[in-house]
């Protein structure tokens, strides 16, 4: 069986750049360490090496060892760049012609957290989907345009393969796992982890709405802070205003210039977002999430969940394991 091209043993590579993410990197380790546990024999092999090859210090200032030259690796099925903090001192003239290289070889590229930076200071992004941490959503839309920014968890585009920080190198990893060795072994590697459900490439990473319009914007993010506040008893824009101190012409402005959408249609998003975790992470009813957020009743509810997601609310729970949901 170990012949199968199924089972064939797949070897990460994770080049850590000065400051990188730890919690990244062992969300990315662990769910490999577990299929090898869970399988009972190495289907997975990873290493971690640097520019030089020594162990480089993580924004904690704890290194990991062994760590090892990337140079004298054979050919690895995916090289994960690994950032953090100071991701831009990181990324050096040497490094970006490393990244070059890799993918001349057409070696398929990854990146954790910010290290999506250097892949696209490398030009190895353009036209590709990809996916940074939140604090770096909208410094590299800005800064290079060519490439398709999501606020995506993670994105896997043809040999792309890159995510957020902190958490979300698991959900990735519990997705490859999943395609590698299907979705009972995603499963159980998740349930080792007290991971309730394995969210997946159509899951979004949370933006805080400061990061999104900036901590100037006190007006805007008071009323979006109301809503949130508000979800089984949403509250009408008048009342809104009068508890802000606006007008609801400035809050319509205000929604229509930072986040060009209209005050009623993001508070139906939010309520909608809030029902999908409920329906993906609780047993709760339909009949009871229809009115824990806000919706006048199961038919309204479900006509605005499709219109929102594709499908109705009833569907979402068959759909999640197909997925990969370990809920």
């Amino acid at each position: 069986m170990d012949s199968s091209p199924a089972l064939r043993k797949c070897k990460y590579v994770f080049l850590t750049l000065p400051n990188y993410s730890l919690i990244a990197v062992a969300n990315a380790l662990e769910p490999l360490r577990m299929a090898n546990r869970l399988m009972g024999k190495d289907v997975y092999e990873w290493a971690l090496v640097s520019m030089d090859g020594r162990p480089a210090e993580a924004s904690s200032g704890l290194a990991l060892s062994p760590t090892g030259s990337l140079e004298k690796l054979a050919a690895p099925d995916i090289v994960f760049v690994c950032g953090g903090v100071k991701v831009r001192d990181a990324v050096s003239p040497a490094l970006i012609a490393m990244l070059k290289r890799l993918a001349e070889r057409r070696i398929p590229l990854g990146a954790l957290c910010t290290g999506g930076y250097a892949l696209a200071r490398a030009g190895l992004l353009d036209h590709f989907r990809a996916t940074i941490h939140w604090e770096n959503l909208s410094a590299l839309r800005e800064e290079f345009p060519r490439v398709r920014i999501s606020d995506q968890l993670f994105t896997i585009d043809r040999d792309r393969y890159t995510c957020s920080g902190g958490t979300a190198p698991l959900d990735l990893m519990l997705n490859l796992i999943q395609q590698k060795l299907g979705v009972r072994i995603s499963k159980l590697v998740s349930e080792q982890f007290i991971v309730e459900r394995v969210r997946n490439d159509s899951d979004r990473q949370y933006v805080p709405l400061r990061a999104q319009v900036g901590p100037s914007h006190r007006g805007l993010i008071r009323v979006a802070q109301l809503m949130e506040e508000n979800i089984e008893k949403p509250l009408p824009l008048e009342k809104i205003a009068r508890m802000t101190g606006l007008s609801r012409r400035q809050i319509e402005r205000l929604f229509k210039r930072d986040l060009n959408c209209v005050p009623k249609r993001y508070y139906l998003e939010m309520r909608l977002k809030r029902a999908r975790e409920l329906l993906l992470q609780t047993a709760m009813p339909i009949m009871d999430i229809t009115a824990a957020c806000g919706f006048q009743s199961p038919p309204h509810f479900s006509k605005c969940y499709r219109n929102q997601f594709g499908h109705p609310p009833s569907a979402e729970r068959k759909i999640a394991p197909g997925r990969g949901s370990g809920a």
